[in-house]
């Protein structure tokens, strides 16, 4: 029997958070995989999605497709 070698974990640097998350972002991302798993699949049915679930956008707003992406910007930096 031939066994393999067991494979490094692939993960690209720009993949890592550099500090634990924050208990917003542990909030976002919770609300995001709900969105995601109740079938979600457009841009504005996940801020639909965070707006139903009550999660304000980063300005105490709505959330719209142009504060999602300039959050997730600001959040992949």
């Amino acid at each position: 029997m031939m066994t393999r070698p067991a494979r490094e974990p692939y993960l690209v640097t720009h993949q890592t958070h550099p500090e634990p998350l924050t208990p917003y972002e542990l909030k976002l991302a919770g609300s995001v995989t709900e969105i995601f798993t109740s079938g979600a699949t457009t841009l504005d049915e996940v801020t639909d999605g965070l707006n139903a679930l009550g999660l304000h956008g980063p300005d105490g707003g709505p959330w719209t497709a142009e504060t999602f992406r300039a959050e997730m910007r600001r959040l992949g930096k």
